[in-house]
């Protein structure tokens, strides 16, 4: 089996403990080599200079490629740009660009009255900077504000048209599900590379409630495995089988590339990446 290129996405720390348990998590998963690290935004841009911080320590400490993501909530374009701005003055050269989920307390996502008012808009004003490599969000379940399909396609391909390089997809539970969408994209006439987005779960009632909230198909017979690993205390096992084998279908049909979900959790993703032949090629840098 074809060993794929991987990539991992971390959130921000919010309290001393999560800062430590996010660089254990750099430290056990970057010896496997990864092409880039992201560092999440909160709903809401709420971890927006948390965010910044984690970007720029990472950079620095670790001498692994970050990507930071940059959305369009609750910020103008002028300062959307300087957040852009900062990221490349600190030596980042790879920005996630997504319009974002609305603030708690809102249904609907609504645009500052001075900022972008969707991700399109805000990719075009990176491509123009000419500082980043730019990756966006891709849906192969229907997003729950898209009205079908079709639509989800058409947005992408109008974020990639925009300047963006590569497409990130939320996550899925069976292979067949991106095949679809692959299809379907290559149809549409999109050429750029679409990333599998992978969740190790580690937890499945928060995944559960994760795919509810993001549209994200759950099949019966999974939830039905889980329900029943649960009662066996065999959870860990059935994750570690089903996100392996989720993999290994994915590279068979064709995927060179993986993106995995850590959750800042990184036991299950490291022994997914085991399983898959990826091993420890290099030792993290020591922090200066």
């Amino acid at each position: 089996m074809t060993k794929p290129d991987i990539s991992f996405e971390f959130f921000p720390p919010k309290t001393l403990e999560a800062s430590f348990r996010l660089w254990d998590t750099v430290q056990t998963l970057a010896p496997l080599d990864p092409r880039f690290v992201s560092v999440t935004y909160g709903a809401g841009g709420t971890t927006r200079e948390l965010t910044r911080d984690a970007v720029a320590t990472l950079h620095k400490s670790s001498g692994l490629p970050v990507a930071a993501h940059l959305t369009c909530v609750d910020a103008s374009r002028q300062e959307t740009l300087e957040i852009a701005d900062a990221f490349a003055r600190a030596g980042v050269q790879d920005i996630v660009a997504l319009r974002g989920d609305p603030p708690a307390g809102q249904d609907r996502f609504e645009p500052h009255p001075d900022g972008f008012a969707n991700s399109v808009e805000l990719i075009s004003a990176l491509a123009e900077t000419e500082m980043f490599s730019i990756r966006v969000g891709a849906y192969p379940d229907i997003h729950p504000e898209a009205q079908n399909a079709r639509t989800d396609v058409d947005w992408l391909k109008a974020k990639l048209d925009a300047g963006a390089d590569e497409a990130l997809t939320q996550f899925f539970f069976e292979a067949e599900t991106f095949f679809r969408f692959r299809d379907a994209c290559a149809k549409a006439g999109i050429d750029k590379p679409i990333v599998p987005g992978i969740l190790p779960i580690e937890n499945w009632k928060g995944a559960r409630n994760f795919a509810n909230r993001c549209g994200t198909r759950i099949p019966a017979w999974v939830d039905q495995a889980f329900e029943k690993a649960i009662r066996d205390d065999r959870e860990d096992l059935l994750a570690t089988a089903l996100c392996t084998e989720l993999c290994s279908d994915l590279i068979e049909g064709g995927v060179d590339k993986l993106h995995f979900y850590t959750l800042n959790r990184p036991e299950l993703t490291r022994d997914v990446c085991f399983a898959l032949g990826i091993t420890p090629k290099t030792e993290l840098q020591n922090v200066a």
